[in-house]
């Protein structure tokens, strides 16, 4: 009901335009723009590709196709990482990717995709949505001439894929590890050599020995990439990666050239995308979960010793660049704020439904 008001509204503000311009077009008379849309994963890639194709044809459907998109898969037109550099360059005029692949930019773009021991999924969208989390957003992508909209989540991912049995934290040290985000950072100061790859380039490095351990989605993503056929041993969950976000980047200056209603299409597909992109990461990863196990894959959680270290080392990697960057301690406030009651709330609520329901 709410999607059918919302094209009717789409549809009458279309046509009110198109009659003011000319006294008799009608909405399918109006001029049509055609946008570049490159994208950080593999176009045909379950959930990360299907998250930017189903934003894209929502967005050509609810505008009548007055706006679409020329999709680019990763690498395809620009690099798997510089997708918001394209877009803040103008060199495409909107994007597809997870906001921390830019926090060479500016690190408080990392709290806007993930970080470790953070909000999961759906806390997320509620930070942003309701607890100041866009706005902060919005603060800091305009440095750089950038909108962005939350598109979507993964949900709680993989910690890795190992060949080797992780017993305490010594076994960490020395490996090379494929891992994204701060995890990353705070791996390092457990002695893993941590390496971000871009996703078609992780399993050739796992097959071949160039890294040791992997890790890249969940159950879904790391069965359709073949991470399952290196290895056999599954750490879970990804303290790193409680819940992922994928992002719509949008120049300003391309985006302030659109009309009010073509501007709310794009709002709104991004949203709609986020919901049945979460839900696609459910259902799917269940399967896969299932289909892994029976395939003999051994899913683990790390020792206490390792979860201690890790939450530690994660500590000490957000306090120094809390330290060091202003900005990036005004977005961890806001972000801590919601989490700690958040957390909270979890314990009481949510462990309470998962006890009574094992």
């Amino acid at each position: 009901m709410e999607r059918r008001k919302f094209l009717q509204r789409a549809a009458a503000l279309t046509a009110a335009g198109a009659a003011t311009a000319t006294g008799t077009a009608s909405a399918a008379d109006a001029e049509k723009i055609v946008w570049k849309l490159p994208t950080s994963f593999p176009a045909k890639a379950p959930g990360v590709g299907t998250n930017v194709t189903s934003f894209a044809r929502r967005v050509e459907e609810m505008s009548g196709g007055r706006l679409s998109f020329k999709i680019y898969s990763s690498g395809e037109l620009v690099p798997p990482f510089a997708v918001e550099d394209a877009v803040q360059k103008g060199t495409v005029e909107i994007g597809h990717t997870t906001p921390y692949y830019a926090a060479g930019k500016n690190p408080a773009l990392h709290f806007f995709s993930t970080v470790p021991f953070g909000m999961n999924a759906t806390e997320q969208v509620a930070w942003l949505r309701h607890g100041g989390g866009q706005k902060l957003w919005d603060e800091v992508n305009a440095e750089r001439g950038i909108k962005s909209f939350y598109s979507g989540n993964s949900g709680t991912q993989s910690a890795g894929w190992f060949k080797k049995e992780i017993t305490s934290v010594k076994d960490l040290s020395g490996l090379n590890m494929r891992i994204a985000g701060l995890g990353g950072e705070a791996m390092r100061k457990l002695g893993v050599n941590a390496i971000l790859l871009p996703p078609p380039e992780i399993f050739p490095s796992f097959k071949s020995g160039a890294i040791d351990a992997a890790e890249w989605v969940g159950p879904l993503l790391d069965q359709a990439f073949g991470l399952n056929k290196v290895a056999n041993i599954c750490y879970v969950p990804a303290f790193h990666e409680p819940g992922a976000a994928l992002c719509i980047s949008v120049n300003l200056e391309a985006w302030n050239s659109l009309p009010e209603d073509l501007q709310h299409i794009v709002e709104e597909a991004a949203l709609a995308t986020s919901v049945e992109t979460l839900a696609q990461f459910d259902y799917f990863n269940v399967q896969a979960f299932t289909q892994l196990k029976e395939q003999g894959v051994d899913f683990k959680v790390f020792p206490d010793d390792v979860v201690t270290a890790l939450k530690q080392a994660s500590k000490e990697v957000i306090d120094d660049l809390a330290k060091d960057n202003e900005q990036f301690k005004k977005v961890y406030d806001s972000y801590q704020a919601f989490l700690a009651p958040a957390t909270e709330y979890a314990n009481v609520f949510g462990a309470e439904v998962f006890r009574q329901r094992s």
